[in-house]
């Protein structure tokens, strides 16, 4: 745990020294939160996600991404029809780490896909008939993004993020549309 933490400290760290003279940006994003166990899929919890990004632009292809956010999930109302057994995915956490982000910078609509390592601070309970875990605490994450860049100048997202969590097996993750907003160009 303490060397993981150790690399995104050091990651964190270098990204300013790596991307002078770029492109400068923060982007946020806001959307339909949701969390999931690896094992099934048959249900989920339904919530909040927001998260907010420093965009360090080192190439048309290539940024990397510090990013601090939150996500907020819930299940339903339990129906002993749909949910007999009750299993429950829910994630209550603050998410923060690093991604990079590798676009193809096609004019007005730009794919793209994200990779990185984070950490979340929270509650997460996953239970089926496999797993009864309740936790809380800080868990390390991965997260992964698959999404595409709109406009003239690519700043409205729309993407699936999602963060997988192997310590609680869930991940945690959203349906969201963000917006870029330049804040240095040298």
């Amino acid at each position: 745990m303490k060397r993981t933490l150790t690399l995104i400290l050091i990651f964190l760290g270098s990204v300013g020294v790596q991307a002078q003279n770029k492109e400068k940006a923060i982007d946020v994003s806001i959307g339909f939160g949701l969390s999931a166990p690896y094992e099934e899929v048959d249900y989920y919890g339904r919530g909040f996600y927001a998260q907010g990004e420093y965009v360090l632009s080192l190439n048309k292809w290539i940024d990397l991404r510090p990013y601090a956010g939150v996500v907020l999930t819930r299940m339903s109302e339990r129906d002993p029809l749909i949910n007999p057994e009750n299993h429950t995915s829910t994630a209550n956490a603050f998410l923060f780490g690093g991604k990079t982000r590798l676009t193809a910078p096609i004019p007005w609509v730009a794919p793209y896909l994200e990779v990185g390592v984070g950490g979340s601070a929270g509650s997460f309970e996953t239970v089926t008939l496999y797993t009864d875990i309740k936790d809380s605490g800080l868990f390390v994450h991965i997260p992964f993004s698959l999404g595409i860049e709109l406009g003239p100048s690519h700043n409205v997202n729309l993407e699936f993020t999602y963060y997988y969590h192997n310590s609680v097996e869930q991940f945690a993750g959203a349906a969201a549309v963000g917006l870029s907003f330049p804040v240095g160009i040298n």
